[in-house]
């Protein structure tokens, strides 16, 4: 496409000039973009997932439409690649709401999408929506249009309320306000109903969809989150010494980076470094978390992490760095000596696997799928977040101990390869597609033999 397309309509006129069988991706919430705001509100490892799978997909001889809701001063189009692109349409106003109650303007954002596929005579051969405010309005869209809808949920509101009930008790009207658990229950358990397919990414998923949604096993398929591995590699001892002085890292840094939010338990780690410190004071913990510029409720978290680096002893060891921009985060990951997911719960953790295939020795919340997936002290070590102890030891282990590093640097990388690449990823769901008798997955570019391609993960 040579001249610029700045409409839906002029979009689609064009594309359906193409021969190739289309996809479309729904993903609702936050700023989805072809280069997205990474750190800002509901804007993180999700809107990654869904642009890397995409253009996998496109990589495979399909085209891709990204579907999301236009708000604030983002355009109606964004062209990704030649055969994949994000598709805005407004509902609900121009401000930015937040992904516990965006459901509520998601009938008009439907509509609107279902008029305009009509209007251009667009054929899906199936839709996958992510997050629960995307599968409802997906389903929205695949009844009326006869269209199979494979959702992904990325994460479970009955698994994350029992987490805060459990690690927070007394609390359930404050989190119930917050997080409208009792809707988001509601329509997560309607979704996965209807839904012809579902994507756990985890196996602890899988197992909740059949336990406490009462899903048949035979509708959920497995498959992990990917990671770009022409990005995030491996770099010799020198080239990361570079790095670590183009950063400013000195002396052993341990490494945590996110969104801005509590759930990511930066607190909990800055409580565990006190143990680290005491043990080697010179080691240092930079916390890269929240996007360019902070909201309201993202300045009142960052203000009680400073406060709390104050109380714990910590200011000449903690390190705020904030936002990083994409294309400096492998850098970020190389130059530390240790990673840690640090999250009170986290359905998969995208940053540790980047983190891994960098090759840099990595801790990981026991709260969450990722620690089932490796071998202990061979791709990662595990720790509770919420016991300073056991998580302060874990990193002072990452950093004493040689031949620890050495196995985690170098094995840890071969993992990632093996299991975690998008590629492998977007085969495994075409797979799954397939094998569910989904219509139109004839696509001559798909590798067969693809969906027995992650059973040594299982």
């Amino acid at each position: 496409m040579t001249d610029p397309v700045r409409t839906i309509d002029d979009l689609l006129d064009r594309c359906n000039r193409s021969t190739l069988p289309r996809i479309a991706m729904v993903s609702t919430h936050g700023y989805v973009a072809a280069q997205p705001p990474l750190g800002k509100a509901d804007t993180g490892g999700q809107v990654v997932y869904v642009l890397e799978l995409a253009k996998k997909l496109a990589d495979m001889g399909y085209e891709v439409d990204i579907w999301t809701r236009r708000f604030e001063d983002q355009p109606e189009v964004d062209v990704m690649t030649e055969r994949v692109r994000v598709l805005r349409v407004p509902c609900g106003g121009k401000d930015f709401i937040p992904k516990e109650y965006i459901h509520r303007s998601l009938k008009e954002w439907a509509r609107k999408v279902l008029a305009t596929i009509r209007k251009h005579d667009v054929s899906y051969v199936f839709i996958n929506s992510h997050y629960w405010d995307a599968g409802y309005a997906s389903q929205l869209l695949a009844e009326p249009l006869a269209t199979p809808h494979v959702h992904t949920p990325h994460s479970l509101g009955q698994w994350k309320q029992k987490q805060m009930r459990d690690d927070y008790p007394g609390h359930d009207d404050e989190f119930e306000k917050q997080y409208n658990f009792k809707e988001r229950i509601h329509h997560e358990t309607l979704i996965y109903s209807e839904s012809d397919l579902v994507i756990a990414t985890t196996p602890i998923q899988t197992d909740l969809l059949v336990k406490d949604y009462g899903l048949p096993r035979d509708r959920v398929r497995m498959i992990p989150p990917g990671y770009d591995d022409n990005r995030f590699y491996p770099v010799s001892t020198a080239t990361r010494q570079v790095a670590r002085e183009r950063l400013g890292f000195k002396g052993p840094t341990v490494l945590a980076l996110g969104r801005l939010a509590r759930n990511k338990g930066y607190d909990l780690l800055i409580r565990a470094f006190a143990v680290v410190a005491k043990r080697i004071p010179e080691a240092r913990l930079r916390i890269a978390a929240g996007g360019e510029q902070l909201g309201e409720f993202e300045q009142k978290l960052m203000n009680e992490l400073t406060a709390l680096v104050d109380e714990m002893g910590l200011r000449e060891n903690v390190v705020f760095d904030h936002f990083i921009p994409d294309a400096d985060l492998p850098d970020w990951y190389r130059a530390a000596d240790c990673f840690v997911l640090c999250s009170r719960y986290e359905p998969f953790g995208m940053t540790a696997v980047e983190s891994m295939a960098c090759g840099t020795p990595t801790v990981v919340t026991c709260h969450g799928g990722l620690w089932r997936t490796l071998v202990f002290g061979v791709h990662a070590l595990v720790a509770d977040p919420f016991d300073a102890e056991d998580l302060g030891i874990t990193i002072t282990k990452v950093l004493r101990l040689r031949g620890l590093d050495y196995m985690l640097r170098t094995r840890a990388p071969r993992r990632a390869r093996a299991t975690f690449t998008w590629t492998g990823i977007a085969q495994q769901l075409l797979g799954a597609a397939e094998n569910r008798g989904l219509r139109g997955l004839e696509s001559p570019d798909f590798a067969e033999g693809a969906e027995g391609a992650f059973v040594d993960f299982l």
